[in-house]
């Protein structure tokens, strides 16, 4: 039976998931208005790898006999300032989530909750590469500025990369 505060815990963690994907999708709707097609593939790639992160959650309280508790999501941003602000609020995101796993680690650990420890270190391992992965594009998008034919190039190639999945 998991812990109270860890249950609690893991059904915030659920709720930052979600929260995560529904970003992800406001920011592919920018990215369809901008007429970058890649970029909006990019990003409705990562919103549906954050709703796989959020079902590995409810699955896994649903394995510990957990009580599900399903919270609001706030409405994310309905526009953003350009390309470069997307990338920022991205890594942002990233690097929230990536405090929220951290915390959520430890108090399994010290708790002693193993099983949760275990679980959680899939997410803390995935977190590296979802930091590095949009700060090196954040990075190639500055290096590149805003209107610039380069840009467009990015952006098929982020498109071709969100087909690999």
């Amino acid at each position: 039976m998991l812990d109270a505060k860890i249950e609690a815990a893991l059904n915030d963690h659920l709720q930052h998931e979600l929260a995560s994907a529904y970003l992800y999708l406001a920011m592919a709707a920018h990215f369809e208005a901008a007429n970058l097609p890649g970029s909006a593939r990019w990003m409705r790639t990562q919103a549906g790898e954050e709703a796989a992160h959020a079902m590995k959650v409810f699955d896994y309280l649903a394995d510990r006999d957990g009580r599900i508790t399903l919270q609001a999501i706030a409405q994310p941003p309905a526009q953003f300032a350009n390309t470069e602000d997307v990338w920022k609020q991205a890594l942002a995101n990233e690097q929230k989530v990536t405090v929220v796993i951290g915390a959520l680690y430890a108090a399994a650990q010290k708790a002693g909750d193993h099983a949760t420890a275990a679980m959680l270190q899939w997410f803390v391992t995935e977190q590296v590469e979802e930091e590095k992965t949009v700060r090196t594009i954040l990075e190639q998008v500055q290096q590149i500025g805003q209107l610039s034919s380069a840009m467009f190039f990015l952006d098929r190639h982020l498109g071709k990369e969100a087909e690999k999945g």
